[in-house]
């Protein structure tokens, strides 16, 4: 990862954003991010080798764990991260936008040039509407992603045994999730900060409706 240029796109998320806005920016990058990259991944690392069924017959261990995790908890949330932050760098991309339309008109304009953005960053017209959309997007991305994981995984938490019976399982088999009450501990933390998330997201677009 280039760090330079992630530093770069943090730095203009921040100039353009509200208080709210870089409250939840350091929220998604420090207590989501951070903890996604540093400790999420090796804790789901073993989930699938390490996911054992008191049976030895080919094929049931790989249909039962598919049944219990028909998508992994590292995969969701990196597509969770990747849809709630891209709102974010349509708005930076909507104000250079306005800059380079801003320098277009005073280069052909010359002496009769008149400014139409004294302050590109500033929210109003269609980058207030811009910045309204994104955090509405932002906070409708965490809610699908929470009620996708409460369906997948039984109110977000992970039992120590499970029990299957799927074809070609002989009879019901017994099967044992790696770690699970760690597991549960990361998938209750994730939960918990992407629900503060949401809650500054409508908070700032109630705050940014207010304003105007």
């Amino acid at each position: 990862m280039n760090w330079g240029m992630f530093e770069g796109l943090l730095n203009g998320v921040n100039k353009y954003s509200t208080a709210f806005g870089r409250i939840w920016l350091s929220l998604v990058f420090i207590f989501r991010l951070l903890v996604y990259v540093v400790a999420a991944e090796r804790v789901w690392s073993d989930d699938d080798k390490d996911f054992d069924c008191n049976t030895r017959q080919p094929g049931c261990t790989n249909v039962c764990y598919d049944h219990f995790f028909p998508v992994s908890h590292i995969r969701l949330w990196a597509l969770q991260l990747i849809l709630v932050t891209c709102p974010s760098l349509l708005v930076i991309m909507h104000v250079a936008y306005r800059e380079a339309k801003e320098q277009r008109r005073r280069a052909a304009g010359g002496d009769n040039y008149r400014c139409t953005y004294p302050n590109p960053g500033k929210k109003r017209g269609g980058l207030w509407w811009t910045y309204l959309l994104s955090l509405i997007f932002k906070a409708g991305v965490d809610m699908v992603f929470l009620y996708v994981f409460y369906r997948f995984y039984r109110n977000y938490t992970l039992p120590r045994l499970v029990k299957c019976e799927l074809p070609p399982c002989p009879n019901v088999v017994d099967c044992f999730i790696a770690r699970p009450t760690e597991k549960t501990i990361f998938t209750l933390f994730m939960v918990v900060t992407t629900c503060v998330c949401v809650m500054l997201s409508l908070v700032e677009a109630a705050y940014l409706i207010g304003k105007r």
